[in-house]
């Protein structure tokens, strides 16, 4: 049931920790792989390489998801490798860019964060679905601070992500006529590049003390649950929002 031979997926923000792993999983199950990435064409260079010595098939394009020339180009560049028809889309691309409070969140950051997590959503998923067709899977990212506001200064980054949420909902009931799945992996706590630049270590410790399993969560975890939401085995799975956080949170 996680077999997704002859499918083929677009992954953005593909090449590094939790898009890697999608990416990874994806490709592991048998599906063809096109991974967007933004601005490190090492670690896509890497991801690939990980694909193909695991005998997978994948290939690396550079865009800003928050443009929709780019976002073109991306699609148009898996369409001429793979052929015309999508049937997975992850939607990993985001970001907190940094954190602000109120009082310094100028019009500019806000506009910024809101691009990078919910338009660039919206732009890919509009490109996309037209090559999409009945039995494919949408999985969006959203996150734990779109149910709890987030951290300190993630004012931006948690409205961004319940845009994201509502967006995963109202595109599951106009696109499940259609036999297209959408839902949205919503993580806590991840040993990710993202808490390692944004988050400090000993707020961590203490989210991590806190977790009923005493740790955080890894990247790989996430990967798996995108695997089962893109898959037949979640086949009556719509519209839904997939906590993954260790117990911190509980919809």
């Amino acid at each position: 049931m996680y077999s997704l031979k002859g499918k083929v997926a677009i992954v953005t923000g593909g090449a590094r920790d939790i898009g890697r792993q999608a990416s990874l999983k994806l490709a592991a199950a048998g599906a063809k792989v096109c991974i967007n990435y933004f601005g490190n064409k090492n670690l896509a260079d890497e991801t690939l390489q990980l694909i193909n010595d695991a005998g997978g098939e994948a290939i690396a394009i550079q865009g800003d998801m928050t443009k929709a020339a780019d976002v073109k180009k991306v699609v148009d560049g898996c369409v001429a490798a793979f052929g015309n028809v999508i049937h997975i889309l992850v939607n990993v691309a985001g970001g907190l860019l940094g954190r602000k409070p109120l009082a310094d969140l100028d019009e500019e950051f806000w506009d910024a964060v809101i691009a990078v997590n919910l338009k660039s959503a919206y732009l890919v998923t509009r490109a996309v679905v037209p090559h999409i067709t009945e039995g494919g899977a949408i999985v969006n990212f959203s996150s734990q601070a779109a149910r709890d506001g987030g951290g300190g200064g993630a004012l931006a980054y948690a409205a961004a992500k319940g845009g994201v949420l509502t967006m995963t909902r109202g595109l599951a009931k106009e696109l499940g006529p259609k036999g297209i799945r959408v839902n949205c992996v919503s993580p806590g706590m991840i040993n990710t590049t993202f808490h390692n630049t944004f988050t400090k270590p000993e707020i961590r410790t203490n989210v991590a003390a806190g977790t009923p399993l005493r740790r955080e969560g890894e990247a790989r975890e996430i990967g798996d649950l995108v695997l089962y939401l893109a898959s037949d085995a979640s086949s009556f799975i719509n519209g839904e929002s997939v906590e993954i956080n260790g117990g911190t949170y509980f919809a």
